[in-house]
């Protein structure tokens, strides 16, 4: 039977409206919902996006890219089918995406979390027909305690390192998880310092607005700051274990991921301490969401389909698992979202 959303080798496709929903290589236009690698495609010809989004688009397309910029929760009109972008909570500038045709709502959710984030608009809940839903987190075992008590947890460890003279490196995801924890932590302990992948982001999220602390560059900093004792440094987590960790001396590692939640990720990552902070839902809110949308029909792609389908039509729901060239953040990753070179 035809749909509004087909799935093509592609991607996600409208043929009515004639766009692709965070299509896997370039096409001739695309609706994306964040500018994570996993949802961005390079070299498309047109780019329908967030206007919250703009700094952080063009700093991973630059500015030759042709971006049509929208504002959450204004339509657009392509070829006949309305298209809206609505806030998804995930980092700034992600989007649901709401495509309506003839009466039928689709949305497509791309990554997304329900718990507040500072550093980007908070999720909002679109009633829809059939709802795209990632699954990154998708099992019982992925239930996220209150943020605050995480930033409570990795403001002692900070403190702690202080005492024992050690430099604390806090490794996350140059975009978003970055920027998160920089807002969430006490910037009153002492100062941070950033990786050039972070800092490069951070920019963009302060031309947009985004409160963060003051940060310095380390390249930058390295001369004149011969103890790094007292200092927080975020970095992503392809720096852990290269040249780049020796000028800071005697140091505590840790890794803030929704994996640390699981017994092991820990020493597989080969840092000291884990801390549990995900950018994207978790189970119960999973499930939530979707009997809250009202959908009658559920596409469940980005992690663990098998088991989240199969709940939800254990629960009377027509679900389906929706197969996707990328698989998000993975415990086993290196960072395989980022580009986290040092220049």
């Amino acid at each position: 039977m035809d749909t509004l959303i087909t799935l093509t080798d592609m991607g996600l496709y409208c043929p009515q409206g004639d766009f692709y929903i965070d299509p896997w290589s370039s096409v001739p236009r695309a609706v994306v919902t964040h500018a994570h690698a996993d949802h961005l495609a390079w070299g498309c010809q047109n780019y329908l996006v967030s206007k919250q989004g703009e700094h952080v688009f063009r700093a991973r397309l630059g500015w030759q890219a042709s971006l049509q910029l929208l504002p959450y929760g204004q339509t657009v009109g392509l070829n006949g089918v309305q298209v809206s972008l609505h806030p998804a909570g995930h980092i700034l500038g992600s989007a649901q995406i709401r495509v309506e045709y003839q009466g039928e709502v689709w949305v497509i959710t791309g990554d997304y979390k329900t718990e507040p984030d500072m550093t980007c608009m908070p999720f909002e809940l679109v009633h829809c027909h059939t709802f795209v839903t990632e699954s990154t987190f998708g099992l019982p075992i992925y239930r996220w305690q209150p943020q605050r008590e995480t930033f409570d947890e990795i403001n002692q460890w900070w403190r702690i390192n202080q005492r024992e003279k050690k430099a604390s490196i806090l490794f996350g995801y140059a975009l978003g998880k970055a920027q998160r924890l920089l807002a969430g932590v006490d910037s009153s302990i002492g100062e941070i310092f950033t990786h050039g992948a972070v800092e490069r982001i951070n920019a963009s999220y302060r031309e947009s607005e985004v409160l963060l602390p003051p940060t310095e560059y380390v390249s930058r900093a390295a001369e004149r700051k011969p103890d790094w004792s007292q200092s927080l440094i975020v970095a992503p987590p392809s720096a852990r274990g290269t040249s780049w960790m020796r000028r800071f001396g005697d140091h505590s590692t840790a890794f803030a991921s929704g994996w640390m939640a699981i017994r092991g990720a820990r020493r597989r990552r080969a840092v000291d301490r884990g801390f549990v902070l995900s950018d994207h839902v978790d189970w119960d809110n999973l499930l939530r969401v979707i009997n809250e949308t009202g959908a009658d029909r559920v596409w469940v792609t980005h992690g663990y389909t098998a088991v989240v389908v199969r709940w939800l039509i254990d629960h009377g729901i027509d679900a389906h698992i929706v197969p996707t060239r990328f698989e998000g953040e993975r415990d086993d990753s290196a960072d395989n979202q980022e580009n986290d070179e040092e220049n």
